[in-house]
């Protein structure tokens, strides 16, 4: 089913106003996401992508501002855009307007067709480099936007003494296992409010707060990063670790599920053996995270006295570990959301996720977070 939301008054009126001319009513089904969205040529030739966040969300007139901060300042910096062209916005009705990068290819397919090659991967860490390097007062004085420094609420460590009524209602029968499994784990629960107790102590940079491979765009030979909701200053480490998680992802989904131990609900390999097979499927895409690392640092070499300590951290990478280790464990979650069971690779993923969160010092190197 299309979505009208090009054709609503609102999203007109803005067009109108910004001179772009009006979006026809779509012919097929727009891009998916969390907010409505529109897509296409106006009728002036525009390329324009409609995005508009969801009012009934608690959240929703924060993220809004988060990318207002995000699009001023952008708009304050030199040199070429790392993200597509904010054309305009309307605060009331939570519509922003962006060019649209018509058959860009998103990160996340790029990866599952063995296209995201370590040259887009060091291109990624130069832009969150770049990011994480923003002296304090980059945003403009004046701006409409907001950046306020109120921390990630993600690992839910509320979740860990018991679920709220609302979630528990709604839930899976493969995420109440899988929340069943992490409740009985103290060890892993005390790792993870060290590691956001060392994270609230940590020096802050802005981050982009929600990366993953699916909002980086190739357009035309260039990468760009996309959706700046969760835009803040918070632990550069929570964007490193999202990157490096990433891969560990897709390092689990690439083993082997056609060995009988892993094709039932019950894996049959020990925790080592599942740890080890792990390891083994990260050593071929390792490359990616040396390379993500690599422009990173290259692009933290020079940064501004003011953003030196966030960036220079020397516990950076650790954290950075374990947050992907995190990060391998929520990805967990949301592969069980429309299932009633969790699989053997969900328990896999758990298990190497854990162990990095755990133990972060011992697979930096692994992880290709060399120091």
């Amino acid at each position: 089913m299309t979505d009208d939301l090009a054709t609503t008054p609102a999203v007109q009126g803005l067009l109108e106003r910004l001179g772009l001319g009006l979006l026809p009513p779509p012919q097929a089904d727009g891009p998916t996401g969390r907010n409505r969205n529109a897509a296409g040529r106006t009728t002036t030739g525009r390329a324009v992508f409609v995005k508009q966040l969801d009012a009934r969300q608690p959240d929703a007139a924060r993220r809004f501002r988060r990318q207002l901060a995000y699009e001023e300042a952008a708009a304050a910096r030199p040199g070429p855009p790392a993200s597509p062209k904010c054309l305009g916005w309307d605060a009331d009705e939570l519509l922003v307007v962006f060019e649209w990068l018509e058959g860009g290819r998103s990160g996340s397919d790029l990866a599952s067709d063995e296209e995201f090659d370590d040259e887009l991967a060091r291109t990624a860490g130069e832009m969150i480099g770049a990011l994480h390097s923003l002296p304090p007062d980059a945003l403009p004085a004046r701006g409409t936007g907001t950046a306020e420094p109120d921390p990630i609420l993600l690992p839910p460590l509320e979740f860990f003494e018991a679920l709220p009524l609302a979630y528990h209602t709604q839930a899976s029968g493969a995420s109440l296992e899988a929340w069943g499994m992490l409740q009985r784990d103290t060890e892993l629960a005390g790792a993870l409010r060290r590691l956001r107790a060392e994270e609230a102590a940590a020096p802050a940079a802005f981050v982009h707060g929600d990366l993953r491979l699916d909002q980086f765009l190739l357009h035309r030979g260039r990468l760009r990063l996309c959706d700046w909701e969760e835009f803040r200053r918070a632990d550069p480490a929570r964007d490193v670790g999202a990157f490096v998680g990433e891969w560990l992802h897709r390092a689990v989904l690439d083993i082997p599920s056609k060995d009988a131990e892993l094709s039932g609900p019950s894996p049959q390999l020990s925790h080592t053996d599942i740890v080890m097979r792990g390891v083994a499927e990260l050593n071929r895409l390792r490359t990616r995270n040396v390379a993500f690392w690599e422009g990173y640092r290259a692009a933290t070499a020079s940064a501004p006295a003011a953003s030196a300590a966030a960036v220079a951290d020397p516990r950076l990478p650790v954290r950075a570990t374990a947050f992907a280790g995190w990060h391998l464990i929520d990805r967990m979650f949301a592969s069980a959301e429309q299932r009633p069971r969790l699989t053997a690779l969900d328990r896999a993923a758990a298990g190497i996720g854990r162990s990095a969160v755990l133990h972060p010092e011992k697979f930096t190197t692994v992880l290709g977070l060399e120091a």
